[in-house]
């Protein structure tokens, strides 16, 4: 739980910093927009690999993870089906589509579809901390973005018809691998599709 712990702390602790535009100026100001993003990117991605180190071994060791509800076996298809929008707005965020005008910020939106999914199949404490602080984080975020008025990593661009056809067969694709043995194999916990009868 420790190494899980550590790694939500540094991970949410860097994606703090541009939720205060005067902190994040500061910062650039002082050691330069290309340190800022250097460091940026290397404290996220170790924040992230502690996460999913932590959140395996957690899989790997119940004794250390209790479980503190035991979902029921649908539960696991409302995340399944939870999980293919949730996919569709993550490409959304870096692919220029109506969908992404839409949505506006769909990389949060995803984010926070995400959390809630697992978290409704999952009962373990070490799940709880994982999904339930993202999915928090995602709601804290949306009204930073809508407070600071920020566009996200494709900026004011739009998009068109090509460009949600390319979403959707990308999130498909991409749904497709992690339903069947992607998410085992990135992640180490398997979705259990397809359940049996």
């Amino acid at each position: 739980m420790l190494l899980l712990c550590l790694g939500l702390i540094i991970f949410f602790a860097i994606h703090l910093v541009p939720t205060s535009p005067t902190f994040r100026d500061g910062l650039i100001d002082r050691f330069g927009a290309n340190a800022y993003k250097l460091a940026f990117a290397v404290l996220s991605a170790v924040g992230l690999a502690l996460i999913v180190l932590g959140y395996h071994k957690l899989q790997l060791n119940p004794g250390k993870n209790p479980v503190l509800w035991t979902p029921p076996e649908w539960t696991r298809r409302v995340t399944w089906a939870l999980m293919l929008p949730a996919i569709i707005l993550f490409v959304a965020a870096y692919v220029p589509s109506r969908i992404r005008t839409v949505v506006k910020h769909p990389m949060l939106a995803g984010l926070k579809l995400w959390a809630l999914a697992h978290l409704i199949s999952n009962g373990d404490l070490g799940s709880l901390a994982l999904f339930g602080s993202f999915l928090a984080f995602g709601v804290y975020d949306r009204i930073s973005v809508k407070r600071r008025a920020a566009l996200g990593p494709l900026g004011a661009r739009d998009g068109n018809l090509a460009g949600d056809v390319i979403v959707v067969g990308l999130g498909l694709l991409l749904y497709g691998y992690l339903l069947t043995g992607g998410h085992e194999a990135v992640i180490g916990v398997s979705t259990g599709f397809p359940a049996a009868p």
